[in-house]
């Protein structure tokens, strides 16, 4: 495959974590690169994509819960020449403690993260892919979307909010050859717990974690099967059961034994 006709795969939060291991997929699998974050590091890890195979990798670095962001990264996306093919959208922002303890502007960053950008970048790109008759969406939700979170309540929300969001697009799409897929994975050993300020103080903080280049894969194969979602591991798939089974007040007072801060 010549570097003039290699697909184009954009992929969000593309910095660490399970977005990196995404973009490495990608890369291993023919696949050049758009990647964006707003951590001045994605353009020091561009070079990662580069030695698993991506001829080309154009590294954003902007703020993907403002719209100007998001459009400085879908004109990078245009600015390639060639049409997205897959588009990994992966951004998130994570937030624990009680919700009335919490900065309103962390709520709010939080929302606009993982609810506006991420709808506002789909339906940009995503547009772009029914009008040609082509393309794969990942929208990267979580288990905890099925949780009532006591102490991720914002957190949990937003994630419950694209996880139905993925699946109602995903219909609205059937047959006009573009396929959306929802990566729901579970407690993943990523930057997350630092940055929602968890790691320390919070059961699950300490818990063990899921290797987040093995959730990647899966998340990667699902995507290039078309399948509708998939959940990673056996004790994430077992939650989502128990969640469908148990009333809401139950599934909070048990994520409260997990999510609240020692000393709260």
């Amino acid at each position: 495959m010549s570097q003039a006709t290699r697909p184009i795969a954009v992929v969000t939060g593309a910095s660490a974590g399970i977005g990196y291991e995404l973009a490495m997929c990608a890369a291993r699998n023919g696949h050049d690169l758009v990647v964006a974050s707003d951590q001045a590091s994605i353009t020091t890890v561009a070079k990662d994509f580069r030695k698993a195979g991506a001829a080309s990798v154009a590294a954003v670095e902007a703020d993907l819960a403002t719209t100007e962001g998001n459009d400085k990264l879908y004109a990078a996306a245009q600015a390639t020449g060639q049409p997205v093919e897959l588009l990994f959208a992966n951004a998130g922002r994570g937030l624990g403690h009680g919700f009335f303890d919490q900065d309103w502007a962390d709520v709010d960053h939080l929302i606009d993260t993982n609810i506006t950008g991420t709808v506002y970048l789909v339906h940009k790109i995503g547009r772009d892919m029914r009008s040609r008759g082509a393309g794969r969406i990942l929208i990267t939700g979580s288990i905890a979307g099925y949780l009532a979170g006591s102490f991720q309540a914002v957190y949990n929300a937003s994630k419950s909010f694209l996880n139905l969001f993925g699946a109602a697009i995903r219909d609205e799409l059937k047959d006009t050859g573009v396929t959306v897929t929802v990566l729901k994975p579970g407690v993943t050993d990523t930057h997350f717990f630092e940055t929602a300020g968890m790691a320390s103080d919070t059961p699950v903080g300490g818990s063990k974690k899921d290797d987040p280049a093995a959730v990647a894969k899966l998340g990667y194969e699902a995507l290039m099967r078309g399948d509708a979602d998939i959940v990673y591991g056996v004790k994430s798939k077992l939650a989502t059961i128990v969640a469908d089974v148990l009333p809401d007040s139950v599934v909070a007072a048990v994520h409260r034994k997990m999510s609240e801060p020692k000393g709260a």
